[in-house]
């Protein structure tokens, strides 16, 4: 029966399961107001957050109390961003809270996140886009105000650090209506000139002293500007639109300077690691081809170069026996073609082996015109044809066959009877 019962840890860790996993309360926006404010000494803040008919308890961690740009205090009206979680010692609920605005500034914070995302979308923020910043340039400009501490730091820092490089102010109004107008127009302007690295921005102030570097018209002019541009707006924990389209982004004016030029030590430390570099590079190489000709200085032909001159005259030697050796063997060989040529019968005797020979075909002639058809026929005889065939039996005919006779004085056509 015992069974059915759970313990109240198991129904407030059930509980707060289902919280943890619902979406819904994962990424919570509410408003209201502070009660019961307290800053703990580790840098957490505990409050209780209200409106006329409820309240939630609340906490928000040091890792993002300290981006926050005011002091909370009790009666302050706040927006808030967060998750809602279950706190298992209580058994309460409460909201962990990630980021606070104070609720006047509310309708400046929707229109910054809504012009954020749009421009997101459109590509405006990709890494694709962003120009590499010169690591020594000759002339840098500056679009903020001609007054103040931004341009005092950013000017100093640069002297300090590379007294060489030129600085070109363009001056603008840095904040209220007609600042973003003119913050365009002075970028554009800059573009005139022969700049390596342009740096925009302003010093510190309230989220309405910053507005103009959201502006979407001075987004634009920073993302469609030729020079590499840093932003340089406000602290480190401010963050406007200009700082996501610009291509490097510096948490202050001074930290701005400092990364559109190298610092003089930095640059003599740069040389002289290079000069090691190449010192040792040279050296290796010289040692190298030092190991390399004392290899070739210690092989045989370098150090014993008499005996390859010896073994090559040996071998010329030799050639020279062969080739002696061998016009001897020829001429001796065509020497004696030529004495059983001179003592052959047909150079002692040549008339005698003419007349010889001219016997025997006289002979042969002869024999030949005894041998000859036209000879005989001469004699007395005929010759008989059927088909142009020499007939030499009475065999080889009968009755009607039509022969051809041959005497010696023409042919006649007849019929065997």
């Amino acid at each position: 029966m015992h069974d059915k019962y759970i313990t109240v840890t198991q129904l407030t860790k059930y509980i707060k399961y289902k919280i943890d996993n619902d979406p819904h309360l994962n990424e919570v926006f509410l408003k209201g107001e502070i009660s019961n404010f307290k800053a703990h000494s580790r840098g957490h803040y505990y409050f209780t957050l209200k409106d006329e008919e409820a309240r939630i308890n609340a906490i928000m961690f040091s890792s993002s109390t300290k981006n926050l740009k005011f002091i909370p205090q009790d009666g302050m009206k706040v927006l808030v961003t967060g998750k809602i979680s279950v706190f298992e010692a209580n058994g309460g609920y409460q909201i962990y809270v990630n980021d606070m605005l104070e609720d006047g500034v509310g309708n400046l914070y929707i229109a910054y996140e809504q012009l954020k995302k749009k421009l997101e979308q459109e590509g405006l923020f990709d890494q694709r886009y962003k120009k590499p910043i010169p690591k020594i340039p000759r002339r840098v400009g500056v679009v903020t105000a001609s007054t103040g501490a931004a341009i005092k730091d950013i000017i100093s820092t640069i002297k300090r650090r590379w007294p060489l490089v030129e600085i070109l102010l363009f001056p603008s109004l840095v904040q209220g209506e007609n600042a973003a107008p003119d913050i365009v127009k002075q970028i554009k302007r800059s573009e005139d000139y022969d700049i390596d690295t342009l740096i925009v921005g302003r010093g510190g102030g309230s989220i309405e002293d910053l507005w103009p570097f959201n502006e979407e018209i001075v987004a634009r002019a920073i993302f469609e500007c030729k020079i590499p541009v840093i932003s340089a707006v406000g602290h480190e924990i401010d963050f406007t639109i200009a700082d996501f389209v610009a291509d490097l982004r510096a948490p202050t004016p001074t930290a701005a300077a400092e990364l559109a030029v190298p610092a003089i030590p930095d640059i003599k430390n740069y040389i002289n690691q290079l000069q090691i570099r190449l010192t040792k590079t040279m050296q290796n190489k010289i040692d190298y081809n030092k190991k390399h000709l004392t290899e070739i200085t210690n092989r045989y032909i370098f150090t014993n170069p008499i005996s390859i001159y010896q073994t090559k005259e040996m071998l010329f030697d030799s050639l020279i026996e062969r080739l002696k050796y061998a016009t001897t063997s020829l001429v001796s060989k065509k020497e004696k073609k030529y004495i059983e040529l001179k003592n052959s019968y047909i150079f002692k005797t040549p008339y005698q082996l003419i007349d010889k020979k001219a016997n025997k075909y006289l002979q042969l002639v002869s024999k030949l015109e005894t041998l000859s058809p036209l000879e005989t026929i001469k004699r007395g005889y005929t010759m008989t044809k059927k088909d142009d065939k020499v007939i030499t039996s009475k065999k080889d005919l009968k009755k009607k066959d039509k022969i051809e006779i041959t005497f010696q004085d023409g042919n006649i056509e007849a019929e065997v009877l």
